[in-house]
């Protein structure tokens, strides 16, 4: 048997997990993000310190 909840039901047992929720974020608030170079693989970064460490 399952129960069926309303809508008010269900934003009561969301605020009594949940809490409030924080303030929503301004547009002026956001940060613009700026692209960088891709990280190199695993498998280069390894290779490079085993060269160092070699000589």
């Amino acid at each position: 048997m399952t129960e069926r909840f309303t809508d008010e039901e269900f934003a009561f047992l969301r605020h009594a997990r949940f809490g409030e929720l924080p303030a929503r974020a301004r547009p002026e608030d956001l940060v613009t993000l700026k692209e960088t170079d891709p990280v190199p693989d695993y498998a280069d970064l390894a290779y490079d310190a085993r060269e160092r460490a070699e000589g």
